[in-house]
């Protein structure tokens, strides 16, 4: 065995963790299509908290390469992240207006990626707002594959609830920062996920693919059908 080629091996590269996180979530996204795809489950892509166009531009690729025909959805405030005094929100990262990015901005990073104009569709605005049940703007019908990227408690709240009776069996349900909380309590995106699934009267998590450090998956099963889980996520 030769030692001195083995620790160049061993030996971290610089941005090997961005790079490593990069391939790990493009990864999921095509294990994501494909089970898709293989059960049949049609339906839209919604992606709530889109800044960088990149998990957007990674989610129509790995449509456009397994032959799924969703259309896509880009619901952000395109101001960065709204502010906020509730401790559920809580987070030394998560302050009023990271993470911003203007639509202009947004769809012109989706048109230098390749991603076709008429396969998506923008819904500027807080959801407080772009969210709500009076809401005019376009919204999809049924989704199939949700990726959620809201950071904050409140925020993953509102995007739960509109995602309830437009999600359905067998839907992937993807939440990007869902190993980020407060040092102290629970917070943000995990404690929405188990707030609003604990008793929900239709659908229930089945664990599916965590990525990189901070994120996790779920297939959304029919409470109805599913057999009582074996373990606690």
């Amino acid at each position: 065995m030769n030692y001195r080629t083995m620790s160049r091996e061993l030996a971290y590269q610089p941005g090997e963790q961005f790079r490593d996180e990069l391939l790990d979530l493009k990864a999921f996204m095509r294990r994501a299509f494909q089970v898709l795809v293989y059960n049949a489950i049609d339906g839209d892509y919604a992606e709530f908290g889109c800044c960088g166009a990149t998990t957007f531009t990674l989610a129509w690729g790995a449509a456009d390469l397994v032959g799924h025909k969703a259309h896509l959805w880009a619901f952000d405030s395109f101001e960065g992240l709204p502010s906020s005094t509730d401790p559920r929100d809580a987070h030394t990262g998560w302050t009023e207006g990271v993470m911003a990015m203007t639509e202009e901005a947004f769809i012109g990073r989706c048109q230098a990626n390749g991603v076709p104009e008429q396969a998506y569709t923008t819904v500027p605005g807080f959801y407080s707002e772009s969210l709500s049940s009076g809401s005019r703007d376009p919204r999809p019908g049924r989704i199939c594959f949700a990726y959620v990227d809201c950071d904050l408690y409140t925020s993953t709240l509102q995007a739960l609830e509109f995602l309830g009776d437009r999600l359905c069996h067998g839907a992937v349900v993807a939440f990007d920062d869902y190993y980020c909380f407060s040092e102290s309590h629970p917070s943000g995106e995990r404690l929405a996920v188990t707030e609003f699934f604990a008793n929900h009267e239709r659908w229930r998590l089945v664990p599916y693919i965590q990525w990189g450090w901070y994120g996790m998956s779920f297939i959304i099963e029919a409470r109805q059908s599913a057999p009582a889980p074996a373990f606690s996520w």
